[in-house]
């Protein structure tokens, strides 16, 4: 089964990989990708419901989860139901709700394989854009990667006439598939309870940032 972290990673890196890419293709079409990152550079936020699925290249099996994500510049918070994150940028809260208990831990982008930061780096030079296009009713992207060390070799990427983010389906260096569909999602003005993490008074706090 694929655990809450791993659907929060995969999640927010898409994303990640939807505003690096997204500037740099299509410029013609009415600034659309542009538009799209000058949303987040402004402060909103991104706000939907997702629906995680992975699809196993081996066995064919199907694993599925939902969730609410909320993304920005810098932060973002994920809720499933058996976990919530929370990540400002410099410190990360997770709430485990089976084990009714908060782990607060120093962010460190450069430990984060998942981190902007790190995926920033590789980005322009491993991946290629295959195809930009309107179709219909939304833009659609396809990027590629023959790097054998890329996370992704490739990422389809799905915008609405919004630019808002619909969906997006990557398959990793083994074939496995991993799609994410982003539903009601919308660009919201940031407000200072957004990325509070809510967890029960009795929870068990670990606070990691003590031991250094």
């Amino acid at each position: 089964m694929t655990s809450t972290n791993t659907i929060v990673k995969r999640t927010t890196l898409f994303l990640i990989l939807l505003l690096i890419a997204a500037p740099q293709i299509l410029k013609a079409q009415d600034g659309a990708f542009s538009e799209l990152k000058k949303k987040f550079s402004e402060g909103q936020i991104f706000k939907a419901d997702f629906t995680y699925r992975t699809i196993d290249s081996y066995t064919e099996d199907t694993t599925s989860n939902t969730g609410w994500i909320w993304v920005g510049d810098e932060e973002y918070k994920v809720r499933t139901d058996r976990q919530s994150v929370v990540v400002n940028g410099k410190t990360s809260m997770v709430y485990d709700n089976n084990r009714n208990r908060v782990i607060i831990s120093k962010y460190v982008p450069e430990e984060d394989d998942f981190a902007p930061s790190r995926i920033m780096n590789g980005v322009d030079s491993t991946f290629t854009v295959d195809a930009q296009e309107w179709k219909e009713d939304h833009y659609y992207i396809k990027l590629t990667s023959e790097d054998p060390f890329a996370i992704y070799q490739q990422v389809e990427l799905f915008l609405s006439k919004q630019k808002e983010p619909l969906k997006i389906r990557a398959v990793d260096p083994v074939d496995n598939i991993i799609i994410t569909e982003f539903n009601e999602g919308r660009f919201v003005p940031a407000t200072e309870e957004m990325f509070h993490l809510d967890y029960p008074d009795g929870a068990e706090i670990v606070d990691m940032r003590k031991k250094y």
